[in-house]
């Protein structure tokens, strides 16, 4: 899942899922101006925390820092139903969240539930996802996902890790995506943007997601993994890019042992 698109929305109050309560009221990411950050050098490059201990509380500061920094980070999906964020989260492999957003109105307008899903014609699926690639493939994913909860769950998305990677096609990100987003119980997503910080700041050297993801629930509260999460990819998104990181523009700077701008006097 590439997260280049930045518009999201949480849940109506009579759906499914649940969020922060001011979610809803956010105006979209890509609406907000991003300011020219500049920040003071610091005199000396941070090191990696050495304990478990050092690591959690660097993990608050600089999670305290992003919030301020990134009021409006949160899912880059639109939905308004756990389902809707399962198909999109799925959708999204190999592809950009806001090329997501533009296909998926017509398809949850003409696909409202799980069986239709299942009882769709893979054309007309392939016709609507089209401008996504790999459509054929995506289209049966569809299909076999909207089957799967009809005969498993009544048609409903569980809210259960277990559970949700066990469908076709969902692995522990989309289930971590559709866990936090939808029905407000922490996960940790570890994409791209995620695995890249992390190990900038130090808090794992592993680059195999899954590995990733135990290191952070390590060092992240519980309650902050969902948000955690979304604020790290909001800042490798608009600051800490994978090739040319701006660290002269980056509110961590003091913070982070990978640090790559001048230092102050």
């Amino acid at each position: 899942m590439q997260t280049d698109g930045e518009t999201g929305r949480r849940a109506s109050p009579g759906a499914q899922a649940t969020g922060p309560p001011d979610a809803a009221a956010s105006p979209p990411a890509a609406e907000i101006e991003v300011p020219a950050w500049s920040v003071e050098p610091p005199a000396i490059r941070a090191k990696r925390p050495r304990t478990r201990k050092a690591a959690r509380g660097h993990v608050l500061e600089v999670d305290e820092r992003l919030a301020a920094q990134h009021p409006d980070a949160r899912c880059a999906l639109d939905f308004t139903t756990p389902l809707e964020l399962l198909v999109a989260t799925v959708l999204s492999a190999q592809t950009t969240d806001k090329r997501v957003n533009q296909v998926t109105p017509e398809l949850f307008s003409r696909y409202p539930d799980a069986g239709a899903y299942a009882a769709a014609s893979r054309e007309d699926l392939e016709e609507i996802l089209r401008p996504l690639g790999f459509f054929r493939a995506k289209a049966a994913s569809l299909q076999g996902l909207g089957a799967a909860l009809v005969a498993e769950h009544g048609g409903e998305v569980p809210a259960d890790q277990s559970a949700l990677v066990a469908l076709p096609g969902v692995g522990r990100k989309t289930a971590n995506v559709v866990l936090g987003d939808a029905f407000g119980i922490p996960g940790l997503t570890v994409d791209t943007h995620v695995g890249r910080l992390s190990r900038r700041l130090g808090w794992t050297r592993e680059q195999d997601p899954v590995k990733v993801e135990r290191d952070l629930a390590e060092v992240i509260p519980q309650e902050r993994w969902t948000m955690t999460g979304h604020r790290l990819i909001f800042h490798g998104r608009r600051v800490c890019h994978s090739r040319r990181p701006a660290c002269g523009a980056c509110v961590l700077a003091d913070l982070c042992p990978s640090y790559e701008g001048e230092l102050g006097a």
